[in-house]
């Protein structure tokens, strides 16, 4: 062992961790009592059933044993898997599952013995149930992210790859802190072992094969493989290895930004494969989506019209110029259109561009400035709020653009296009986005460029209700808008 990795040895691991599924135990416990409760006391509201509820009555014992198996086929299915708690949507479709399972079988087990169930009390138990242990499922994870974003609850992290491919991953991990990933160092090939850190600063503390033993000595909870590092063989042995330390494994494919959906893993000649499906951009393309933009659209436009004419008044009062502002943008397919806004700057602001540009000096491509000189005093409010972009409505009512996309774009954006960011130019444009409820102006042009490519190969409905949500959240918070 390496002076280096002797610095890292003594760590112990987050014993807290080991006891985090009991957060959603006990959340379940709870609601399922006052689900059991809802259901007994709220059976007779089902007057459409025979056999109306009359009185009062206990939870029989039928109904404890229908609640506690529901808890056992929650942990039957993985419910509360460590592993899940914290993000994505597996959690969730375990607990419905778990749901599921339970009524289908309190179903089938009370007609096979021909047991009275209250079928008020099966309907409730479990129409009341589910949704309500999802949303304590979601109250759990606010929790869980507010406790990490503290640095607690940490899972202490120990990188395996090549430099790059660490870097690439860990600046995810590092990024969101919610998750609760903390990078402790990495271990890499031979060829790389002598350098301090890697590019962004990750420590390297030894040798890939000498993997299990820094794993061991560190106190590490999860060993992530970034690639680049060993052969399946090689790999395998290490699993073993690290099985027996109870050392978590996790393996990170070179595919990023790819969604869930995209993807399944299916053994060919015992091989994990993973198999990646082909992108969504056509899908939003397709009428139920321009349905979708047209009518919300047009309840938009009529439930802002007061705001619309006072903001309207307000900003022709402050220098007698237009109201609106017209600019030439790109849309799908390439083909230029009107994008309209609010005014929020001064008449001649497009002949001061080329000056500010060398001032500050950016490029064309997303070119913004906090301090703008140019923006009016009703300006700064329209755009910290971003009013002044409600405009918009009428490009989606036209067709040019939709409530849900990428940023439409100038000319001299689309020039700058390299790296495969053509690809925005298959969907319309739209008024709010990835980039949006991602951080806004904050985010670099790379990862606004990774935000919009990931949006068009990834499109789904869901993620469009998704955005939107959360779009309210940040224009409300005003975060990164200026």
């Amino acid at each position: 062992m390496s002076e280096r990795t002797r610095q890292f040895t003594g760590a112990a691991g987050n014993t807290g961790l080991r006891l985090l599924p009991a957060a959603p135990l006990i959340s379940d416990l709870a609601l399922l009592a006052a689900t059991a409760a809802i259901a007994t006391f709220g059976r007779g509201w089902l007057e459409f059933l025979p056999n109306p509820y009359q009185a009062p009555q206990v939870l029989s014992p039928a109904g404890y044993l229908v609640l506690f198996g529901w808890i056992a086929v929650s942990a039957i299915v993985g419910a509360y898997d460590r592993m899940l708690l914290g993000s994505g949507t597996e959690e969730y479709l375990r607990v419905a599952r778990a749901g599921l399972i339970t009524a289908a079988a309190v179903g089938i087990g009370c007609y096979l013995v021909k047991y009275q169930l209250s079928r008020g009390f099966f309907l409730l138990t479990f129409a009341v149930g589910i949704p309500l242990l999802c949303l304590g499922r979601f109250a759990v994870r606010r929790g869980l992210h507010a406790v990490r974003r503290r640095g607690h609850l940490q899972v202490r992290v120990l990188m395996a790859g090549s430099p790059a491919q660490i870097d690439e991953v860990s600046g995810v991990l590092t990024a969101k802190p919610w998750l609760g990933f903390s990078v402790i160092g990495a271990v890499v090939p031979t060829e790389y072992a002598d350098r301090p850190e890697t590019g962004t600063g990750v420590p390297i503390i030894g040798d890939s094969a000498d993997a299990v033993l820094i794993a061991q000595a560190s106190g590490t909870d999860t060993i992530l493989f970034a690639g680049g590092t060993t052969s399946g063989q090689e790999l395998r042995e290490t699993i073993w290895a690290l099985e027996e330390h109870g050392i978590h494994v996790a393996i990170v494919p070179s595919v990023t930004d790819i969604s869930q959906e995209r993807i399944t893993v299916r053994p060919i000649g015992g091989l994990p494969v993973i198999h990646v499906g082909h992108p969504t951009w056509a899908d939003a393309s397709r009428l139920g989506k321009r349905v979708f933009d047209l009518v919300g659209s047009l309840a938009l436009l009529l439930a802002f019209s007061p705001l619309l004419a006072f903001v309207a008044a307000r900003i022709w009062i402050a220098d007698r110029g237009p109201v609106l502002f017209s600019h030439q943008r790109i849309g799908r397919d390439g083909q230029p259109f009107a994008c309209f806004k609010f005014r929020t700057m001064v008449p001649d602001a497009e002949a001061m561009v080329k000056d500010l540009q060398e001032q500050t000096g950016q490029s064309a491509l997303l070119f913004k400035m906090k301090d703008d000189p140019r923006i009016t005093k009703p300006g700064r409010w329209l755009r910290r709020y971003s009013i002044d972009e409600i405009p918009q409505l009428l490009n989606v009512v036209r067709g040019e653009m939709s409530l849900v996309g990428p940023r439409p774009q100038v000319q001299a954006e689309v020039d700058l296009y390299e790296r495969g960011m053509e690809r925005r130019l298959l969907v319309r444009p739209g008024m709010t986005g990835l980039w949006q409820v991602s951080g806004r102006n904050d985010l670099s042009a790379e990862e606004a460029r990774r935000l919009d490519l990931f949006y068009v190969d990834n499109w789904s409905m869901m993620q469009d209700l998704s955005i939107l949500a959360r779009t309210f959240r940040a224009v409300v918070g005003s975060s990164g808008a200026y």
